[in-house]
């Protein structure tokens, strides 16, 4: 599957790029409350982690499949939906409950949480090329959100591609909110500039 290396390749690229965005701006919690970059990008790796447990699972039981059954006829007639999948991806298309196991503590350095996103993505490209013949039809698991019902391994791991995709987008707001302030604020300091008196 090229295009879910790929999608994830520029997925991953864009989430390691908010690294830089400075701690102010990492730090900056929205005026509805909600979670700093620095915590959502934490929360990626938290629901990376429960993904890929369920992930590693199927896909060890799809090779487990791949030695016992043909699966010849199954891929021949195999269509993958993208565009049910991309659904993930839309921060309105769904509002639900962040687990609790998957909600930031906001505690953890920024270089731990990189560094735990480099070793998820090596993780999925592996699981990827594991199943590079066409294993991963071969299981599926129920999921709930989004109505998807059950999807296969590849399914799985595009899921996981399409939520970060999700929580770039809330970064983007964030980041949005943040450089409004800043103007913002700015403007209201050169208001209050005292004006020069001419003698």
């Amino acid at each position: 599957m090229s295009r879910i290396k790929d999608e994830m390749f520029i997925t991953f690229n864009d989430v390691m790029k908010w690294f830089n965005a400075g701690d102010a701006m990492m730090q900056y919690r929205p005026a509805n409350g909600g979670w700093t970059i620095a915590e959502v990008l934490e929360h990626i790796t938290l629901t990376n982690f429960y993904l890929l447990l369920l992930i590693r699972k199927a896909a060890l039981k799809s090779l487990q499949h791949s030695m016992e059954n043909d699966y010849r006829d199954m891929l021949q007639s195999y269509e993958f939906d993208w565009e049910k999948m991309q659904v993930v991806s839309n921060r309105d298309a769904a509002d639900w409950t962040t687990p609790e196991q998957m909600i930031p503590s906001g505690t953890v350095a920024a270089g731990d949480i990189k560094a735990t996103l480099r070793r998820q993505l090596v993780e999925c490209l592996g699981l990827l090329d594991d199943l590079k013949k066409g294993e991963g039809v071969l299981q599926t698991t129920m999921m709930n959100v989004y109505g998807l019902g059950k999807i296969d391994v590849y399914q799985h791991i595009y899921f996981l591609v399409q939520h970060t995709k999700r929580h770039i987008g809330q970064m983007r707001a964030i980041r949005n909110e943040f450089e409004e302030n800043n103007l913002a604020t700015q403007r209201f300091t050169h208001d209050r500039n005292p004006l020069s008196i001419v003698a």
